[in-house]
C-alpha cells in the first residue's frame, strides 16, 4: 500500500536505512544488509518483508554459490513511489516524473529568453497536468511530492528578473497540489542527485561543482549535504577569485558564450564550439576551479572534488583535466591536494536532484540527502 504523504515518519529509520543502502549499492542480499546495518538477520527479514508488502522492494532471482546457502537479492521496486521534479534555469525550464529507482519516466521542457514567474508557473501547471493525466489512479496515489530546483535570489540576475522578488513559486504550487512541494538551490540539488543516483563510489566528505550557465556547488560533510544557517554552504559560484570576479564569471557557460559571441543550446543539442576556444576557456576555468578546490581543502580538509555540469561529456572532461593540471602547479605546502573526478549525471543532475527532494524527505534516513 502507498506511503502516507501526511506522515513522514510512516517508515522507520531502519526501513529507510535499508532502502538507502540498496539505492546506493544496488541489489543486496539480506545477509549483506544485516552486516552493513548491524541489525540481526531476523530484524532484516521482518523489515524487508514489510517493505516488499508495501511495494518498495522487489526480490530478484536466487543466487546460488558453490559455498553456503542460496541468497535472494533485494532491489528497489521502480513503481514503489513517484517523484516530480521542476528545474528552473536561465534559458530552460524542465519537468520530469521520476520513479523509485531514479529513472525518468516522463519529461517536458521549454526554452525561454529568461524565466518569467508567470511563464514558469504556466509551464509547471500545464506540464503537471500532462504528466499526471497519463497515470493510473494507483500510480497517482504513489506520487510523493514535487521538488523545485532553482537558483536562489533570482532577482539578482538583472532587472528582467525583478518580478521574482515578490513571487513565491513554492507557495503558489503548494496551494494547488495535493502533495507537498519542496524547494532548494539548483546547484545544491545537482550535488544531492550525485549522492542519490550517481554511479560513483563517493567518500563522506567532498565538494561538488556544477558548471552551467553560471557555476554553483554543494558541500558534503560526514555523508550529508550541508546547507548552513543562511543556506549559503557550497555557494561556490559566488567565491571571489584573485584578480577579480567570482567563480561564476570564469567557470561558466556564459563565460564561454562571451568568447564565441553567441548563445549555446541549453539542452546541449548542436553544441558547436571551436576546439581551440573551448580548450582555452577550459584552461582558464580550470585555474579558477583549482583555486576554489584548494581553498576548500584548506578550510575543511576535503579529499575530493567532483566536477559536473550542463555541458557535453567531452567538455566536462576538459574542465576536470584542466583543474587537475592547475592544482598540480599551485602551492600547497602543509595540505594535501584533492583528487578531481567527473560527475556521472551531467545535465540531468538538477532535474533528478529536484525529484530527489521529496524522495529524501520520505525515504532517506533522517529525511536528509545522504
Amino acid at each position: 500500500m502507498p506511503l502516507d504523504r501526511d506522515d513522514p515518519g510512516a517508515l522507520s529509520r531502519n526501513e529507510r536505512m535499508i532502502l538507502s543502502l540498496i539505492r546506493r549499492h544496488g541489489p543486496l542480499a539480506r545477509a549483506a544488509l544485516a552486516q552493513m546495518t548491524g541489525l540481526s538477520a531476523q530484524s532484516i527479514t521482518n523489515l524487508s518483508r514489510k517493505l516488499i508488502r508495501s511495494g518498495f522492494l522487489d526480490t530478484e532471482a536466487v543466487v546460488r554459490g558453490k559455498v553456503g546457502q542460496p541468497s535472494t537479492p533485494l532491489a528497489l521496486a521502480p513503481d514503489g513511489a513517484y517523484f516530480l521534479g521542476l528545474k528552473i534555469g536561465r534559458r530552460l525550464a524542465e519537468l520530469a516524473l521520476v520513479d523509485f529507482a531514479g529513472r525518468v519516466r516522463m519529461h517536458r521542457q521549454e526554452v525561454h529568453a529568461f524565466p518569467e514567474p508567470d511563464r514558469v508557473l504556466a509551464f509547471a501547471r500545464q506540464g503537471l497536468a500532462t504528466l499526471t493525466g497519463s497515470l493510473r489512479p494507483q500510480d497517482l496515489a504513489r506520487i510523493m511530492g514535487l521538488g523545485i530546483a532553482t537558483p536562489y535570489r533570482l532577482w539578482d540576475w538583472g532587472q528582467e528578473m525583478a518580478a521574482w522578488l515578490d513571487h513565491d513559486l513554492q507557495a503558489a504550487l503548494s496551494a494547488e497540489l495535493s502533495y507537498p512541494v519542496f524547494l532548494d538551490n539548483d546547484a545544491t540539488t545537482a550535488c544531492g542527485a550525485e549522492l542519490l543516483f550517481g554511479s560513483t563510489n563517493l567518500p563522506k566528505d567532498f565538494i561538488h561543482i556544477y558548471v552551467a550557465h553560471f557555476a554553483g556547488g554543494g558541500i558534503v560533510l560526514d555523508g550529508t549535504l550541508r546547507h548552513g544557517p543562511q543556506r549559503n554552504a557550497g555557494a561556490l559560484g559566488s567565491m571571489p577569485l584573485p584578480g577579480g570576479g567570482q567563480l561564476l564569471d570564469h567557470a561558466s557557460v556564459s563565460a564561454l558564450e562571451r568568447r564565441i559571441r553567441h548563445s549555446l543550446p541549453p539542452d546541449n543539442s548542436g553544441w558547436v564550439v571551436p576546439p581551440d576556444i573551448e580548450q582555452d576557456w577550459a584552461d582558464k576555468a580550470g585555474q579558477a576551479l583549482a583555486f576554489v578546490a584548494l581553498s576548500a581543502v584548506a578550510l575543511v580538509d576535503l579529499p575530493l572534488v567532483v566536477i559536473d555540469g550542463a555541458v557535453p561529456a567531452a567538455t566536462r572532461t576538459r574542465l576536470a583535466q584542466a583543474t587537475r593540471h592547475a592544482l598540480a602547479t599551485m602551492p600547497a605546502a602543509g595540505i594535501d591536494r584533492p583528487e578531481v573526478i567527473e560527475g556521472s549525471l551531467g545535465r540531468s543532475a538538477r532535474i533528478l536532484g529536484a525529484a530527489g527532494l521529496p524522495l529524501s524527505h520520505f525515504f532517506q534516513p533522517d529525511g536528509a540527502l545522504a
